[in-house]
């Protein structure tokens, strides 16, 4: 059984198509007696050293990036797309995979294109409430459409879309508060504050969080993903002493995330569907701060249906000032009945077995 994997460049991409890739590996044998065999097919992508340990081999080709505004590189990503396609073509010939499972993305226009003229079956995959340019483009091709948002359905033809919420990596869930407290040096005195940028972070998130550290710490202990490109201007802020129960990280590997996701009492982050699906997951409520810029307002999207459910506060970043952010943390650590109402909400709307339902479906979709 050989399957292929494709999609865009980021975290979003990625760590979906790790999830389903361990529970694939999870049967030792495929239905037609073969090993199974995995390939990721795109663009470079972040964290992608992350395929080795799952025994995702990676053929990298290139692949252009259709943007909303006028731009000359659009003219340039024409041709890195048809560059893309014949790379595509070749490597789809020689491995010739049974399905194909596409995050979507720039980077998986060429192997979708390709797999419909090899006749190889696609299962599409939208983790946004609303798609992006190229899933809207290559669902024609696609066989099956899995959606992660109620609302991303109703682009997309019923007969072939499903409502099966994002694949979330299931090791996240289970940390434990205990050895959070070892992994962080946490005092345990205080309630935790998480707040992820994303694998990137998020400069604003950070700037504003800094602003009202002091006041933020009289009240709580705070684990802050602030992104690798942002880590140095922080440390310059913040000068030799690095205040006591703030604790700073760069990028929360699996490992340190699954402990802070569960020794966290409130969680801030951007509102990209993997964190929004994450967090949900772990049943914890949280403070969303869309992405302002993100393609078509995704992020915003997101964030309100996700908010429409209770599990979530949303804060527009034009509207976030330091003194803002801390009182909006203060006023749902001042209320445990609605922190419980909104974990309960948050537990209700994650689906956290999209990962064995994908890929379930993808040794379907392969048996015919």
């Amino acid at each position: 059984m050989r399957i292929i994997f494709t999609g865009g460049g980021t975290g979003g991409h990625l760590f979906p198509i790790i999830a389903v890739a361990r529970e694939l590996k999870k049967i030792d044998k495929m239905p037609d007696g073969k090993a199974l065999k995995m390939l990721f097919v795109g663009p470079k992508t972040v964290g992608a050293e992350a395929f080795a340990k799952e025994s995702i081999a990676v053929s990298n080709i290139e692949a252009g990036k259709l943007r909303r505004y006028f731009s000359g590189h659009n003219l340039l990503d024409v041709f890195r797309v048809i560059i893309g396609f014949f790379q595509s073509l070749f490597i789809l010939f020689f491995y010739m995979p049974n399905v194909i499972f596409s995050k979507g993305g720039f980077g998986s226009v060429p192997a979708v294109l390709v797999a419909w003229i090899y006749r190889i079956p696609v299962l599409l995959h939208e983790s946004d409430s609303v798609p992006g340019l190229s899933v809207k483009f290559t669902s024609r091709f696609a066989k099956r459409i899995a959606v992660s948002f109620p609302r991303a359905a109703s682009f997309f033809p019923a007969k072939k879309t499903a409502l099966l919420g994002n694949p979330v990596r299931s090791d996240l869930f289970s940390g434990s508060k205990e050895q959070a407290k070892t992994i962080f040096q946490l005092t345990g005195q205080k309630p935790l504050l998480l707040v992820l940028g994303g694998s990137q972070g998020a400069k604003a998130i950070n700037d504003n969080l800094i602003l009202a550290l002091s006041g933020l710490l009289e009240r709580c202990e705070i684990i802050h993903q602030c992104g690798q490109e942002n880590l140095e201007d922080i440390k310059t802020l913040l000068g030799t002493n690095m205040p006591q129960g703030y604790h700073l990280y760069p990028f929360l590997d699996e490992e340190q995330m699954k402990h802070a996701l569960a020794a966290a009492d409130l969680v801030i982050s951007r509102a990209g569907a993997g964190s929004i699906f994450e967090i949900a997951a772990s049943a914890k409520p949280s403070i969303l701060v869309p992405l302002p810029n993100s393609a078509g307002d995704h992020q915003k999207t997101n964030a309100f249906d996700y908010a429409t459910t209770g599990a979530t506060l949303v804060l527009v970043q034009e509207n976030v000032t330091p003194n803002f952010l801390k009182d909006r943390v203060f006023a749902l650590l001042d209320n445990p009945e609605l922190l419980a109402k909104m974990s309960e909400a948050a537990k209700t709307f994650a689906k956290p077995d999209a990962d064995r339902v994908v890929a379930q479906e993808l040794l379907n979709i392969a048996k015919h």
